[in-house]
């Protein structure tokens, strides 16, 4: 990566970051604290890792439809699979979005909140404000870890969706079919470790926003 290739990655964060800053300094001034606008990223993001978890077991049983092919059109299986392998790709963006989103915003309520414990006179207020921060960051980072734990576990299944799908394309045939019949197994594994995963980090996101909605 060359020096002025570098410069202008450094330029778009450094402009999308004042973007989001200035975008939850907005929301504050219309009555939406950070707290609340990571709350709800926290529920977007759970609420899509739901939707990700249904979509792959969808594709898992479009995949195990398609080793039953005892004849017919093989295009129309093709499009099929690649249809459902294109939804979970985008699944998987979205997630990956949503984790990003939470970051974000995480990183301004932690700063702006140890910015206003330097502003206690009341020393009692300060110390409890301190022990709620602390606790509030460790619960965070766990919840941040489970979903990027779920999160690493789209891409793998992803590939080899891909790899079935294309190989599918360039092969209409028995060999395809047999093909995917091999991997099923594989597939079905790697699909329910993702959904276990999944369902860990929704658990942990729930656990999460209703532990900020009791503070």
């Amino acid at each position: 990566m060359n020096r002025s290739y570098r410069l202008l990655l450094a330029a778009l964060f450094l402009m999308l970051s004042a973007c989001s800053t200035m975008y939850l300094e907005g929301l504050e001034k219309i009555g939406i604290p950070k707290r609340d606008v990571m709350v709800h990223r926290v529920e977007k993001a759970r609420d899509t890792q739901e939707e990700t978890k249904e979509q792959f077991k969808s594709a898992l049983e479009q995949f195990t439809v398609a080793t039953n092919f005892k004849g017919g059109d093989l295009e129309d299986t093709y499009k099929r699979l690649n249809d459902a392998y294109e939804e979970s790709n985008s699944k998987a963006e979205e997630v990956r979005t949503r984790i990003a989103d939470i970051e974000s915003v995480s990183e301004a309520l932690f700063t702006e909140w140890k910015e206003e414990i330097t502003q206690y006179s009341n020393q009692s207020f300060k110390q409890s404000s301190q022990q709620k921060l602390v606790a509030t960051q460790a619960h965070y980072r766990q919840l941040i870890t489970s979903m990027k734990q779920a999160e690493a576990k789209i891409h793998p299944v992803l590939k080899v969706f891909q790899d079935q799908v294309m190989f599918l394309k360039h092969n209409l045939n028995a060999r395809a079919i047999a093909s995917l019949k091999g991997e099923l197994g594989n597939i079905r594994s790697d699909v329910s470790t993702l959904v276990a995963s999944m369902e860990k980090s929704i658990d942990e996101a729930n656990a999460f926003i209703k532990t900020m909605e009791s503070k």
